[in-house]
């Protein structure tokens, strides 16, 4: 059947999405069929339907996978006052997150922008970038302060696939990034203090 089928199925579903993902970065998501990714694996479509019945069912567990993790960090996240040192240490935890996987998983979305609008795993993956950045700044904070928490969670989104061309190294691009989210974010804790101060009654 294959040598798809001699591991641990885990390890072989990593095989497929990690393949799958290649492909279609190089050609596209529409354009990509599981015979294509069944023959970059060098086994037959039997044996790749034994996992993933569709590139959509593909698709859809590597956002699962991601989806977890995110609400992870979310909870753990809403377990400390948001203070900026929490800010920080939220973006950080992010930024790392985004090291694996599911940084090729930003740049098949960033390629696939038109396809992935149609599926609902994109639909719940934009939900759940929506309520990090409601974590990080809420309605409490003045309007720019909510775009800052927007904002830097997206700059370490598209340095996954705006540097991709860079002449640096994927830890260069990483504390990069890093660097600018911690400097937009950090304008969130001022505003705050400075909103508070409004709020707060004349002596």
């Amino acid at each position: 059947m294959g040598v798809i089928m001699g591991g641990r199925r885990g390890d072989t579903r990593e095989q497929i999405r990690r393949v799958a993902l290649e492909l279609f970065a190089e050609q596209g998501y529409e354009k990509t069929s599981l015979r294509e990714i069944a023959e970059r694996l060098g086994v037959t479509k039997a044996a790749l339907y034994y996992h993933f019945k569709t590139k959509e069912d593909i698709i859809a567990s590597l956002f699962d996978e991601f989806g977890e993790k995110v609400d992870e960090l979310v909870a753990w996240a809403r377990t400390e006052p948001m203070t900026r040192e929490h800010r920080v240490e939220v973006l950080e935890r992010y930024a790392e997150l985004l090291r694996g996987p599911a940084g090729d998983l930003m740049r098949f979305m960033s390629q696939n922008q038109q396809e992935i609008r149609d599926l609902k795993p994109g639909e719940d993956a934009r939900a759940r970038f929506r309520t990090l950045a409601r974590v990080l700044a809420d309605d409490r904070d003045t309007v720019i302060d909510q775009l800052r928490a927007r904002v830097s969670i997206m700059a370490l989104h598209t340095s996954v696939f705006l540097a991709h061309d860079m002449d640096i190294s994927d830890d260069e691009r990483h504390e990069a990034a890093l660097e600018i989210a911690m400097e937009l974010i950090g304008g969130a804790d001022r505003g705050r203090r400075a909103a508070e101060r409004e709020e707060r009654p004349a002596s």
